[in-house]
């Protein structure tokens, strides 16, 4: 209970302590301090894992998604101190404004948590709301014209999807009430995967098409997926690194709990069909629209569309093998793009500016931050011996011993997404040195600690953690 109490209780509680500091510094540790005791809360939950409740379920496969959820939330909060001092200084913020952000984050992340630890498909709902629309007040916090634009098209798009899921959640319930009963056994997790054999398949069906189209909204998968480039483009740059490394997963987290429910039940469509085709077209889309992207953010909200749909086609082939690859390309995926998006926030603070064509040189004008981008970028892209190479490669060779041709198509996208990424990257980090060369104020120690482990993950991955992941793959299905 501990657990549970440090990852919902603690960024509540910070949250509403937060919105009354006005001095920078001391709320900036709050926030820091607020996250790691989260982080520490979820570590707890290894040891000790609370008995499931009507309201609130640990096991192996939200564990995942908690630890990843609070550890990328930690490190974001210290790379945000640095980031969002430097905003304070030039004047892009205001003290109010500041005050504001950091009850957000932390409003965000107990959001999040709640959605991931929730036992019922109803407050896991509510919760993801909650989390999103934090979000968006982030997303237009410089109030400029785009970011109040970008704050809207995410606000209406994302509220379009979570009303179709908000719909296909009902269906659940309507298709669970005869065989459980009206009240909150009918929403329960654990009572629902028991009894999914029972239910009609005829409204599972329906009830998982607007369950992918509304989660698949907030996963950031085409055609749905037109809010992501503006929202990481015009908000702080630490929101465009949990959009990115956390938002998105829980989003994704709730699509893999309705395929459980779906595949329970032998009379219902398989999932995985479905899920595999919207993978592969978000992720050759994104590998088109990467070519023709010029202001750096955008480029890697690109390319976070291009890794859910990584990740939504392995979960939607299945079987342990994909399953596995599925959950590693996540993690590594989180920690790549956030250290990414870490290097991308310092980069367009020195040079002034997002565009690429700005910010020519980096490696020689700023070595640290312009190898660290070098390093994140062939990490994302899926070049050994980073972690990111060996989820993709496994992605694809037991795609291959299954679906010769959809492993051809799935190379062919990501060789033309490594492309765009190595184009643009060496754009941006080589050549002759454009825009001020001033010694930047980055917080490089969340940069190095993100890409050192999915360096390791490429070499090693801990016994304990193949294991579990293993068991988690079989729960999948």
């Amino acid at each position: 209970m501990i657990g549970l109490l440090g990852i919902l209780v603690v960024p509540l509680a910070a949250a509403a302590l937060l919105a009354t500091q006005a001095n920078y510094r001391r709320s900036a540790r709050i926030n820091v301090a607020a996250s790691g005791l989260a982080f520490l809360g979820a570590l707890m939950l290894l040891l000790h894992r609370p008995t499931p409740g009507s309201f609130l379920l640990v096991d192996d496969l939200n564990i995942v998604f908690i630890l990843l959820s609070t550890f990328v939330g930690f490190t974001t909060s210290i790379f945000s101190a640095s980031y969002i001092g430097h905003e304070l200084e030039i004047g892009r913020l205001t003290p109010r404004y500041l005050r504001f952000y950091h009850a957000m984050f932390q409003l965000m992340m107990f959001g999040m948590n709640l959605s991931l630890s929730a036992n019922n498909i109803g407050l896991m709902w509510v919760a993801l709301e909650l989390a999103t629309l934090s979000t968006v007040m982030m997303v237009g916090i410089y109030r400029t014209h785009e970011a109040i634009e970008a704050a809207w098209k995410y606000f209406i798009l994302a509220s379009v999807g979570i009303a179709l899921a908000l719909f296909g959640t009902i269906l659940v319930y309507l298709a669970a009430q005869p065989v459980i009963g009206t009240g909150l056994n009918a929403m329960s997790w654990t009572i629902l995967v028991t009894e999914a054999k029972h239910f009609d398949p005829a409204l599972l069906n329906v009830a998982f098409v607007f369950l992918l189209l509304g989660y698949g909204t907030k996963v950031g998968l085409a055609p749905m997926h037109a809010w992501l480039p503006d929202a990481h483009a015009e908000g702080p740059t630490p929101i465009s690194a949990v959009l990115s490394g956390l938002l998105l997963n829980v989003a994704l987290y709730a699509l893999l709990r309705f395929k459980v429910l779906l595949s329970a039940d032998p009379g219902a469509i398989a999932p995985g069909p479905l899920m595999v085709g919207l993978g592969l077209l978000s992720l050759i889309f994104a590998g088109f629209m990467l070519y023709r992207r010029r202001d750096i953010k955008r480029l890697f909200a690109y390319s976070s569309i291009e890794h859910m749909g990584i990740m939504v086609f392995a979960f939607g082939m299945g079987g342990p093998l994909g399953n596995f690859a599925g959950l590693l390309q996540m993690a590594m995926h989180s920690l790549t793009k956030s250290a990414i998006f870490f290097s991308v926030g310092h980069v367009s603070q020195v040079k002034g500016t997002q565009r690429m064509a700005e910010m020519g040189g980096l490696t020689e004008s700023h070595p640290l931050l312009g190898w660290s981008l070098v390093a994140g970028t062939l990490a994302i892209g899926g070049l050994p011996p980073f972690g990111v190479f060996t989820s993709e490669f496994l992605v694809v060779s037991s795609t291959f011993a299954r679906q010769p041709i959809l492993a051809a198509l799935l190379v062919f996208g990501l060789l033309l997404s490594f492309g765009a990424l190595l184009l643009r990257i060496t754009e941006v980090a080589f050549g002759p040195v454009r825009g001020p060369a001033e010694p930047a104020k980055a917080s490089f120690v969340p940069i190095y600690a993100h890409l050192a482990l999915v360096l390791m993950a490429g070499f090693w991955l801990p016994g304990p953690l193949v294991l579990w992941f293993h068991h988690v793959a079989a729960v999948l299905g």
